[in-house]
């Protein structure tokens, strides 16, 4: 497969702490893939994922995108590029889901036509139909239907990677388990590379390819489900794993 982002012995400390919240981490993702980022609170988890779209920046070492060190792009064109999703959605309230979906298109000037294309099939892909919702205000869905705007809104300019920071950790359990599954079907279809951020390791282990286990800012374990259910990295994944 093809790698599609790296990050190289990344350090990073926050002003007045006396640890590092992400610690020497080193790994690599391949294009395509769905890579869930698991651990306890402070973690580093967040942290790691806003790395990749420069909201944090290293204090040592690197992370590449697709070959090119991200340092040397534009933040705001870097974002451009990649989607962002997060557990709060952030829709604007005062703009129709259109509007919404459509916020980067126009600011890159899309056409009206290909936006409108672009809106429909989006809203198609997550189980939103169109003439329904298209011209509803955020305070008109569901919590659910925002989350699937919101990923909408993320994918509309077909991004390289698509980062989601805990996008279902205010949604009920059984609204929950079905937009797992809507984003296991989404993320087929899209063929995105994802990095989904996740407290609950029942979650992980059901969207993953490779599951990133962090721990006082380490990747202590990266691998495939089956690969750290056969085999965990020590007595702290041995725990976590005891909480699935």
């Amino acid at each position: 497969m093809t790698e599609i982002l790296r990050f190289e012995d990344v350090v990073k400390k926050f002003p007045g702490a006396d640890y590092n919240a992400i610690d020497h981490v080193d790994l690599t993702v391949d294009d395509g893939e769905f890579i869930a980022i698991i651990g306890t609170s402070g973690s580093g988890k967040t942290t790691l994922l806003k790395m990749v779209n420069r909201l944090y920046e290293p204090d040592q070492g690197s992370i590449a995108l697709r070959g090119v060190n991200i340092a040397e792009k534009d933040p705001v064109q870097l974002r451009r590029g990649i989607g962002y999703v997060i557990q709060q959605v952030g829709l604007f309230p005062h703009m129709t889901v259109k509007g919404n979906i459509a916020t980067v298109p126009r600011i890159l000037k899309w056409d009206a036509a290909r936006i409108d294309e672009r809106v429909d099939k989006l809203l198609k892909l997550v189980n939103l139909d169109p003439d329904e919702y298209r011209d509803r205000f955020p305070s008109q869905l569901s919590g659910g239907q925002q989350q699937r705007v919101g990923l909408a809104r993320a994918l509309a300019v077909d991004p390289v990677v698509m980062l989601l920071d805990e996008p279902f950790g205010a949604i009920d359990a059984i609204n929950r388990a079905t937009l797992q599954d809507e984003l296991m079907a989404i993320h087929r279809e899209s063929r995105k590379t994802y990095l989904f951020v996740t407290h609950d390791i029942s979650e992980a282990f059901k969207l993953a390819t490779r599951i990133l286990i962090m721990h006082n800012g380490k990747a202590v374990q990266y691998d495939t489900p089956d690969a750290i259910m056969r085999a965990p990295a020590g007595k702290f994944v041995e725990e976590l794993l005891g909480k699935r």
